[in-house]
């Protein structure tokens, strides 16, 4: 399933599909960091394969346009460009830092208070590192 579509009102993230509780299912056991670990490979490999693209592009694209409008043009577009995949990198980085918390077996977890994250707010943004609580309060 493509990214960014929805199957029975839920939105996939990197094409991966929820994950479905078990009843009486341990938090954070082992398929649900497997889980886990596959949707942030491949939103990682999203985002590496979007830069790649933008660093193609941009050297297939670059050319000394004499009209300084149309230079102009080529800047702003490459700019905005850039500024995107800026905010990519920083993502990416902090995937590559909720993976490393995967593998120390600390994921899932409010980083404030300890308690459990809880699953559907980790489908809904995978690198959340605190509960809905503790990121309310430190958003006011």
């Amino acid at each position: 399933m493509p990214e960014g579509t929805k199957k029975l009102g839920v939105l996939a993230i990197a094409g991966v599909e929820p994950y479905q509780e078990k009843p009486g299912e341990e938090y954070m056991n082992a398929d649900q960091l497997d889980h886990f670990r596959t949707i942030l490979d491949a939103w990682r490999n999203q985002l590496r394969e979007e830069v790649d693209r933008t660093l193609n592009h941009m050297q297939d694209e670059a050319a000394n346009f004499p009209d300084p409008v149309d230079r102009a043009a080529q800047e702003e577009e490459f700019s905005l460009e850039l500024r995107a995949r800026d905010r990519e990198r920083k993502l990416i980085k902090k995937i590559e830092k909720t993976l490393q918390k995967i593998e120390e077996d600390d994921f899932g977890f409010c980083d404030s208070c300890g308690i459990e994250i809880g699953i559907r707010r980790l489908e809904a943004r995978p690198t959340a590192d605190q509960c809905i609580d503790c990121k309310t309060l430190a958003e006011i």
